[in-house]
């Protein structure tokens, strides 16, 4: 009942940033508007569609981390220290202008109230450790858990019919133990990706659909469904990569994401995304198996192609 509540809460607090039209079928899409109004999706958060493979890639010179710490009141979580120096990826070619709309490709190490600038620290538990370090040529979100459970998100909104594809990099150098999303008791993961969309009804909490894109520990690649929490019905997950992908190698991902909507979300009161995204979330927890877990991201867009 707790974790229901918590849960509810959660996902109110999100959706009072912003603006709910309902399961209706949205206007002609105009340019993509890319907001930094803070709101995304606060449920904690799905089959695989065919899209391009990742490609891990080669690390270059390692950049001592930055930690800082936000003080909020809360029980003093267990101390983890990183175990291994972030390492800088060399960016790709992508595609430019109108192609793509950038989510987080972060410009310096700045923070505004312990989040990146046009951010929000979402915090569900403990003191977060949250930095940007600096890579070849973009900053990474690099994000420390010791049995805490806290996040950033942002009111992005995206018409994904016209740019369909999530493309993201990410590394991990520390899963929480025995993490497993299809657990309620072990579900922690090192990094989470989250894309809420128009909610479909009310009350608001329970009927928002999010789509939750995840680095696990135990739970097989290519696993989908739903969120185990009491009240998680119209979340959808993916695992993506686990334990058996390599600790800290960074990873070039590309998801289909209009797709996953319509194959995982299928059973909603709007088979089809209604209107635009209504925020993006990065996440890491590890309360739930009160252990420790370390992840980087960055360089996160939306694609046509």
């Amino acid at each position: 009942m707790k974790r229901m509540l918590s849960l509810i809460i959660s996902v109110s607090l999100f959706l009072a940033f912003i603006p709910i039209s309902g399961c209706q079928r949205a206007e002609e899409p105009k340019k993509p508007e890319v907001e930094t109004s803070a709101a995304a999706p606060a449920l904690p958060p799905s089959s695989q569609t065919a899209t391009p493979p990742s490609v891990p890639e080669k690390p270059k010179t390692p950049v001592a981390p930055l930690t800082a710490a936000i003080p909020v009141p809360s029980p003093a979580p267990r101390t983890y220290e990183p175990t291994a120096a972030p390492e800088t990826p060399a960016a790709h070619a992508k595609p430019r202008g109108t192609d793509i709309v950038r989510v987080a490709g972060f410009d310096s190490a700045q923070m505004q109230k312990g989040a990146p600038p046009g951010w929000l620290l979402d915090i569900k538990l403990g003191d977060p450790q949250i930095s940007l370090e600096r890579g070849s040529q973009l900053y990474y979100l690099h994000m420390i858990s010791s049995g805490t459970s806290y996040g950033v998100k942002n009111g992005i909104k995206v018409d994904i019919k016209e740019y369909p594809y999530l493309n993201w990099r990410w590394k991990v150098t520390r899963l929480p133990d025995g993490g497993d999303v299809r657990k309620s008791d072990t579900d922690d993961q090192a990094m989470q990706i989250y894309i809420a969309f128009t909610p479909t009804g009310f009350p608001e909490a329970l009927n928002t659909p999010v789509l939750g894109y995840i680095w696990d520990n135990m739970a097989p690649k290519g696993w989908t469904g739903r969120s185990p929490a009491i009240g998680g019905g119209k979340l959808r997950y993916v695992v993506v990569r686990n334990k058996t992908d390599r600790l800290g190698q960074w990873y070039t991902e590309k998801r289909n994401i209009y797709e996953d909507y319509q194959k995982l979300l299928k059973d909603v009161e709007c088979a089809d995304p209604a209107g635009v995204t209504h925020g993006v979330e990065f996440y890491i927890n590890s309360q739930n198996t009160k252990s420790a877990a370390e992840s980087f991201i960055g360089d996160v867009y939306f694609s046509k192609r």
